[in-house]
């Protein structure tokens, strides 16, 4: 009874107080939200994976009264000493009552809690499972869409020109993107879906013989979870992520950034549905998890995915032998070259996990996967790439462990492959005070080490070939006011490309985040990285190796004008250094924002001046559902682009956006089949989504 009345007094207190905790509302900006932990934007990187998971548990907030260590840890909110201050108070002083009881545990102060808000809600009832048939579950799920996108480049490219001779290559396709979806899912129950996309050039042709049906790439999967002992059951496309991804890390892994402590650490998320385009480095097969005990399970997969790759032919001993060098990953299939590449190589993996959980404060577990390709991999012949995988086979096994001890949250994991080489990383976080957080992440990824996907914490784009020690922190001055942080070092024991000898490196990055009342934001962010690479000898006209320093800097003014308009304001500039010469690139940006009932509407006006291909500048820009842009400013000129959102009903969203970039300093743009004559590049792009409940 006591308890209560506290809490009754705490929510008319902090009811009146500026600003209050309340309830997620309809101003929750889940882009603004990835965009924060995303402030390194360095390439146009897919992040529907990671934004889709968002948006799921945005739609079903977690109970958190119910709701587990991982499903917490997901949120990239908490840390695990916030995650243990909540369970111990709960188990000690009985389920939450109200969001406003979030204030009296230790560690929770106002950032965190307002971040959080929008993926959990209070239930102290206990959990019940829903026990219809599953035809019933999934027609009654609200969660249940189809989303059709067209997009398109309204100059003319070369390659969609007339060819001048009869032998001159074109493109087969036409010029615009096509993108259908369907997907009904509901968090630990149920995901059902497919994917289909043709890319520009591209062109839409049913053959069974080539296995080409219409869209030039398929992706489908169902899932269903917790039946009896079985935790998941997946047929079709999916992802895997164990340990800290040494072996499997599915979809965007979140690295160095803005969030420079609780995004350190991975979550062993196990079986995932692939909802991507990306054309490779996802599993293509059926993988199940099986409960053994209530403590432990049990993975199993089997995958058989088809790739691209150009096939050679090379004089063996016993006579003519086939290879490729590498997995093409484009995807793109416009040209006979492009097409002559596709699908010509398979790729099988097997495996088995095992994970025990015998305590909220500890998991472990072990990953052994067999990779094998129908033909060999035999890497270019260029000196870097002299300890590359080679091969049919290949045979990776991992342990791993996290464990919550006197507010340390460590974590480790170690994998060998079948060369001998050896990956590891191993690192901590720890809440030294209510206000004050630290994290380190050292890795060691050997020369020799293979793991075919793998993203675990590092520098490099692949775990191989290099060794780091990161330190980050984050310290909370008010409510209003805070400082994150992070320094690494790394070093390339081996050759890179464009890097002719071992090298090192260093970087760091320092934010400060200034709320001053709910409607405003601002920050500014420093950011330097130092990394040898090739330059040439003035005197001599060699090749040697020097460090090049980026230095990056970004002000960033957000806030709320009045009648539903909100206005960002963004500056951000570089340099770079090297070889005593200096180019530096700026980009000045004005975002506003405006709703009025059902339609949204938000617009940019971009300026940008840049020298060299170390300083572009890139930004992130709002675009329709389930898409990303972040595209490069190089050169010159000026960017614009509108996006407008309509719901025409309860059930249909529409979306439509137009950019166009001009350049003050050429008249044409791209290379080869991809040139336009003249100065302007503009893009449409149209969007449906029609959600059958």
């Amino acid at each position: 009874m006591r308890r209560h009345a506290v809490l009754v007094l705490l929510a008319m207190t902090m009811a009146m107080q500026k600003p209050c905790i309340a309830q997620a509302d309809d101003d929750f900006d889940l882009e603004r939200f990835v965009e924060d932990l995303f402030s390194l934007q360095e390439a146009d990187i897919n992040y529907a994976d990671f934004y889709e998971s968002l948006l799921l548990l945005y739609q079903n907030p977690l109970n958190i009264n119910a709701a587990s260590s991982i499903e917490l840890k997901n949120t990239y909110v908490l840390s695990d000493q916030q995650i243990n201050n909540l369970q111990t108070y709960i188990e000690e002083r009985g389920k939450l009552v109200t969001l406003y009881e979030l204030q009296v545990i230790d560690g929770f102060n106002f950032e965190t809690i307002q971040k959080l808000l929008p993926f959990i809600m209070v239930d102290s009832r206990e959990a019940t499972t829903d026990t219809r048939p599953l035809i019933q579950r999934v027609l009654s799920e609200r969660n249940n869409y189809f989303i059709s996108r067209f997009e398109s480049i309204l100059e003319q490219k070369r390659g969609f020109s007339a060819p001048r001779e009869p032998d001159d290559t074109r493109y087969a396709g036409s010029p615009s993107k096509l993108y259908f979806r369907y997907r009904v899912s509901k968090s630990n129950d149920f995901s059902f879906g497919f994917t289909a996309e043709k890319d520009p050039g591209e062109a839409l042709v049913w053959d069974g013989k080539s296995k080409r049906y219409g869209m030039d790439f398929w992706s489908a999967h169902a899932l269903v979870e917790n039946q009896g002992k079985f935790r998941k059951l997946m047929l079709g496309d999916y992802q895997m992520q164990f340990g800290q991804g040494l072996l499997f890390g599915a979809g965007f892994s979140v690295g160095k950034g803005s969030e420079t402590v609780n995004t350190t650490q991975r979550i062993s998320l196990g079986i995932r549905p692939y909802t991507s385009v990306l054309e490779s480095g996802f599993l293509r097969g059926i993988a199940a998890t099986y409960g053994l005990s209530p403590k432990i399970d049990l993975t199993a997969f089997l995958s058989g995915l088809k790739q691209d790759a150009t096939i050679r032919e090379s004089e063996g001993d016993e006579g003519p032998e086939t290879f490729f060098s590498t997995v093409r990953t484009s995807g793109f299939h416009r040209t006979a070259a492009e097409l002559s590449n596709r699908r010509n190589i398979t790729e099988r993996v097997y495996g088995l996990n095992i994970t025990a959980n015998p305590h909220r404060q500890i998991s472990f577990g072990t990953t052994v996967v067999w990779s094998q390709f129908d033909v060999p991999v035999q890497p270019s012949q260029q000196l870097y790439r002299n300890f590359e995988f080679r091969g049919k086979s290949n045979l990776n096994a991992s342990i791993y462990l996290s464990y919550y001890w006197q507010g340390f949250s460590l974590f480790t994991e170690g994998a060998i492959s079948k060369s001998g080489g050896f990956g590891g990383v191993a690192g901590f976080t720890k809440n030294l005070t209510s206000r004050l957080a630290l994290s380190m992440v050292l890795r060691n990824y050997g020369i020799n080490f293979h793991t075919f996907r793998g993203t675990a914490f590092g520098e490099n784009s692949r775990n191989i070939n290099e060794k780091g020690v990161y330190w980050g922190i984050k310290y909370v001055l008010s409510d209003k006011l805070w400082l994150s942080a992070y320094y690494d070092t790394f070093s390339f024991p081996f050759l890179k490309f464009r890097v002719n000898a071992p090298s090192t490196g260093y970087d760091y990055l320092i934010r400060i985040n200034y709320n001053p009342r709910r409607q405003a934001r601002i920050y500014a962010q420093l950011r330097s990285e130092t990394k040898e690479t090739n330059a040439i000898n003035p005197d001599t006209g060699k090749t040697i190796v020097l460090p090049g320093t980026k230095n990056q800097y970004i002000i960033n003014v957000e806030f709320n004008a009045g009648f539903d308009v909100r206005l960002k304001s963004r500056v951000q500039w570089s340099n770079y250094m090297l070889n005593n010469e200096t180019t530096q690139g700026a980009a000045f940006i004005q975002d506003a924002s405006y709703k009025f009932k059902s339609w949204s509407f938000s617009g940019r006006m971009a300026f940008f001046d840049t020298k060299g291909s170390q300083n572009r500048q890139y930004a992130y820009e709002r675009d329709v559902l389930y898409a990303f842009s972040i595209p490069a400013y190089s050169g010159r000129g000026v960017r614009n682009y509108l996006l407008i959102q309509y719901k025409a009903a309860r059930k249909l969203e529409l979306w439509a956006r137009i950019a166009r970039t001009t350049f003050y300093d050429r008249q044409e743009i791209g290379t080869g089949l991809e040139r336009i004559e003249g100065d302007k590049r503009t893009e449409v792009k149209f969007q449906v989504r029609y959600k059958l409940k």
